[in-house]
């Protein structure tokens, strides 16, 4: 597609990189854009430059936050006892938007897909020792994709930590197999979570 202009050519090229969005979208955005004042669109670009520069990742669990802790860690009244171990932020959004959970989370950053080339070493699985070294935790809960690499993850951390004195939970499988969590409506992810099972290897 020929573009009357370079800097449009550009602003179409940047905007059809992000997931979901074609050329022809992109377009329809940046001309939407080019319609609104100018404050509009340095208000955009100014968000994005502070969400890549001024973002950080909690020291604690590594969801997104302003601050070094997150306001799920920080916040005295959740039970430090109880972790939920998933993959992403979207994950930890989509749990906490159900209310029925209280406990604190461990991001991943991830799962384990040798397809795809990411294995163990790439994910925050250090973070689920230091956090057992630590001796406050009961209780970790597998809050994973009902997938393949989902399931694998689950099982590679259980074989690591199994020995020791704490508890292995899985969310129960309210949610389809197959299915990625962040798509889960509230109420089924909801009961998943109150309704969580002992994880062994046979499961």
């Amino acid at each position: 597609m020929d573009y009357p202009s370079k800097v449009l050519a550009k602003a179409v090229d940047e905007i059809s990189g992000l997931p979901g969005i074609g050329r022809k979208t992109a377009l329809r955005l940046a001309l939407h854009l080019l319609k609104q004042p100018n404050s509009r669109a340095v208000s955009l670009g100014n968000s994005l430059i502070n969400l890549v520069n001024e973002i950080k990742y909690c020291k604690e669990c590594h969801n997104f936050s302003d601050f070094d802790m997150c306001e799920i860690c920080s916040n005295e009244k959740r039970n430090s006892e109880l972790i939920c171990i998933v993959e992403d932020v979207r994950d930890v959004i989509a749990i906490e938007n159900t209310g029925k959970y209280t406990g604190k989370y461990l991001i991943l950053g991830g799962k384990i897909s040798p397809m795809e080339g990411v294995g163990p070493g790439q994910l925050n699985i250090p973070s689920i020792e230091k956090k057992l070294n630590e001796g406050k935790v009961k209780e970790f809960i597998f809050a994973l994709s009902a997938t393949m690499e989902g399931d694998t993850t689950a099982y590679y951390i259980y074989k690591k930590f199994k020995n020791f004195n704490v508890n292995f939970s899985s969310i129960a499988r309210g949610i389809s197999v197959g299915d990625e969590l962040e798509y889960a409506d509230e109420i089924s992810l909801g009961r998943s979570i109150l309704n969580r099972l002992p994880y062994n290897e046979k499961d």
